[in-house]
């Protein structure tokens, strides 16, 4: 594979010629955004072929926001000297500003896969390098909370031009690469070298790594190999106009502030992250795939605590799921169910080591114990690799199903682990009292607002995703519950945000996980970085 390195200066002399012109700068209220749907970098002259029908009408956000009025909209100008920059071919604008595009045939950047979230972005900005980024950020369009979408009409900056791999050092397994690398093609590069990324989501194929790390994604394999903040070695970011190569393939470094970790999770609002530096870790030689039926949550716990002392260095994830998951995604996406009959709960667990004897008999000794005492109703194991993406599958389409057969309300927490599910029963109970969920009605009869009240999420990091899906937004059934979720979650001094971040859906439910002194603090950060708000605007901090 050819690797590309970049040259910067370029970069710091555009930037600051922008920062020279009052109206320029104004204008790049610039948004955070990759293109989340191909599964290969985006051709741009075949755009039209990723268009999203338009979902104008089901914009809602737990924060109420109001557009900066010194934010100008963009013009012909600006366009020319875009073009100057970045070259005609790599910019996409409506036919107001110059451009070839409709308004809608932007809509797979201006519309969140999670189509709640859109914007009216009339410019996109596809830079092919770091030196050719002259202002703000970028993140990805599988993101769950707006994050990555324009508010407005703020200039999306989308990177995934930017895919390139830089280096990989084989004696340490620190992989150097361009943000707009999508994850799962940085997962199939390293499996050539027995490595693998530390990170596993269910958008793996679309998500980038950029994004990954400026939401601080979580995945399936953070029980195993823990945060992004303990995996990044070094970042390339712009920010000010300064371009902070700090991409090192040291995993010790004590001199001086660790400046890489205050981007991690920032959603751009700090700066634009363009390139990585990630320890990659060793590939597993053999993976073991095992799926459980549950009769109730308790059962769950001790399943878990049974694979802690059975399984612990080999284990690499433990999801569980409740009924009504399940359901939709074996009903949406037609998977046949593995058992014969239905449970309560389910739990998927992996495991992956360098013995496949040793393996075997750890998880078989771990499902005998677990089967005996009655703690896991039933069980199966996949017997080889197709059988294994079967049951991944399962667990992986649950949220595309909810999303796409309903309107969810979703919500990503941090919940302690022995309370996890508490939260879903007490919503369902609260929504029973109000009148607008009855989870016994038949289908055959008339169904009230909301159709399902479920969880699934990865237990040995106490994450839990909770799911009211609706017939349809509405804001009486919002009011039933917001601000409750977020009270709830308080109370049992969890977060109101575990994994998907803060976007433009939460950013006045910030209080209910950090105090006001913190607030403050991280207000002050955005100023020293961003003291003209043009990055990612109107996310994460509450106006």
């Amino acid at each position: 594979m050819k690797f590309k390195h970049h040259q910067h200066g370029k970069l710091q002399s555009l930037f600051a010629q922008m920062l020279k012109k009052p109206t320029q700068t104004r204008l790049f209220s610039a948004i955070i955004q990759k293109q989340g749907y191909p599964k290969t970098p985006l051709n741009t002259t075949n755009k039209q072929d990723y268009c999203l029908p338009s979902f104008r009408n089901q914009k809602r956000y737990s924060t109420t926001v109001k557009k900066n009025p010194s934010f100008k909209q963009v013009s012909v100008e600006d366009i020319s000297f875009f073009e100057s920059v970045l070259g005609k071919q790599n910019i996409l604008a409506t036919k107001d500003l110059g451009g070839d595009c409709e308004l809608t045939d932007l809509d797979s950047y201006n519309i969140s896969w999670i189509p709640e979230f859109h914007g009216a972005s009339k410019v996109v900005l596809l830079p092919t390098s770091a030196t050719q980024v002259t202002v703000v950020p970028q993140g990805g369009n599988s993101g769950a909370q707006g994050g990555c979408v324009p508010v407005f009409d703020e200039i999306i900056l989308c990177l995934s031009k930017m895919n390139q791999i830089r280096d990989l050092d084989h004696d340490s397994g620190a992989l150097l690469c361009d943000a707009g690398c999508i994850l799962e093609n940085l997962n199939n590069y390293l499996g050539q070298y027995n490595l693998t990324m530390p990170i596993d989501l269910g958008a793996k194929g679309s998500c980038h790594i950029g994004g990954n790390i400026s939401t601080n994604a979580g995945g399936v394999r953070y029980l195993k190999y823990g945060s992004l903040h303990g995996s990044v070695l070094g970042l390339e970011v712009l920010s000010d106009g300064t371009i902070i190569n700090n991409m090192s393939k040291l995993r010790k470094d004590s001199t001086g502030y660790d400046l890489k970790q205050i981007f991690i999770g920032a959603e751009g609002t700090l700066g634009i992250v363009t390139g990585v530096s990630i320890l990659a870790v060793q590939k597993p030689a053999f993976v073991n795939v095992a799926m459980l039926g549950l009769n109730s949550f308790d059962d769950v716990l001790k399943a878990f605590k049974y694979s802690k002392n059975h399984l612990s260095e080999i284990l690499l994830a433990f999801e569980f799921w409740d009924a009504d998951c399940m359901k939709s995604s074996l009903s949406f996406h037609k998977f046949q169910n593995p058992f014969s009959q239905n449970y309560s709960f389910y739990v998927l667990i992996e495991t992956g080591g360098s013995n496949s004897h040793h393996d075997e008999q750890k998880l078989y000794k771990f499902l005998d114990e677990a089967m005996t005492k009655g703690v896991a109703a039933n069980g199966v194991i996949a017997q080889d690799f197709t059988q294994q993406k079967k049951l991944w599958n399962i667990r992986e389409g649950i949220i595309e199903s909810l999303v796409k057969t309903g309107s969810p309300y979703k919500y990503d927490l941090s919940i302690p682990i022995g309370k996890l599910y508490d939260i879903v029963n007490d919503v369902k109970e609260r929504l029973v009292n109000a009148g607008v969920y009855n989870e016994k009605v038949s289908s055959n009869e008339h169904k009230p607002l909301i159709t399902s009240v479920n969880g699934f999420g990865h237990i040995g990091d106490g994450n839990l995703h909770l799911n009211v899906v609706a017939n349809k937004f509405d804001k009486s059934l919002s009011q039933h519950i917001e601000p409750y979720v977020f009270e709830w979650t308080s109370k049992v001094h969890g977060s109101v945000s575990a994994e998907h971040g803060i976007g433009i859906a939460k950013p006045n439910c910030l209080k209910y996980t950090k105090s006001p002194e913190m607030i403050d603090m991280m207000k002050k950060i955005k100023k020293t970085f961003d003291p003209n708000g043009i990055l990612n605007p109107y996310k994460v901090l509450p106006q």
